[in-house]
């Protein structure tokens, strides 16, 4: 089994890859999806760290937009955040590799490999390279951020030029959806081959 992650910065079509890869037939973990399942009152030792925080809907659960805006601003609560759930995140993409073993190839998304430190549960890494000004475009029109806003999330990131030294493939995202899905395509060609 060739257990392979897809990372990218803020806004540069991991999701997009995710899918095409998944309407391929591939078992693809989006740990995006896992983290949103991971910030629940039901976490013990996230509830415990943030409960004196005003992170709740009126259900008296996480908000999500709540947590996301108050851990950009205050860094140390980013941490603190990050400490917790990155090692929880870790546990359930061994679990996802565990339970499909069987599969030649496994793919999952991860957004903040690096700052996680997960490289070295992966055999291989792909990076998703779009353009800043195509980015920012983006952030822009999806999360109706302002240009400020859009850039101080975008520079939050380590740079994109950094994190493409240490992946073994780089898929370049500044076309259309009909490029992206060639590269793809030329990308699962070359892993067949590894």
């Amino acid at each position: 089994m060739i257990k392979i992650a897809i990372c990218g910065n803020i806004a540069s079509g991991k999701s997009t890859v995710q899918e095409i890869l998944q309407n391929k037939g591939y078992k693809v973990l989006d740990t995006d999806d896992v983290a949103h399942q991971l910030l629940t009152i039901k976490n013990k030792p996230l509830y415990e760290a943030f409960k004196d925080y005003d992170f709740f809907n009126e259900q008296g659960e996480f908000s999500r937009y709540k947590v996301g805006q108050y851990v950009f601003e205050h860094k140390e609560l980013g941490k603190l955040l990050t400490s917790i759930m990155h090692p929880q995140i870790k546990e359930k993409t061994v679990e996802f590799f565990e339970q499909n073993k069987d599969e030649k190839i496994l793919f999952v998304g991860i957004p903040l490999l690096f700052e996680a430190g997960m490289e070295n549960i992966f055999d291989k890494i792909i990076f998703i390279y779009t353009n800043d000004n195509i980015r920012l475009e983006r952030l822009l029109k999806r999360n109706n951020y302002t240009v400020e806003h859009a850039k101080q999330r975008m520079n939050a990131q380590t740079s994109q030029d950094e994190k493409v030294k240490k992946s073994d493939f780089v898929i370049y995202n500044n076309k259309d959806i009909s490029a992206l899905k060639k590269s793809v395509d030329d990308l699962l060609i070359k892993l067949k081959q590894v």
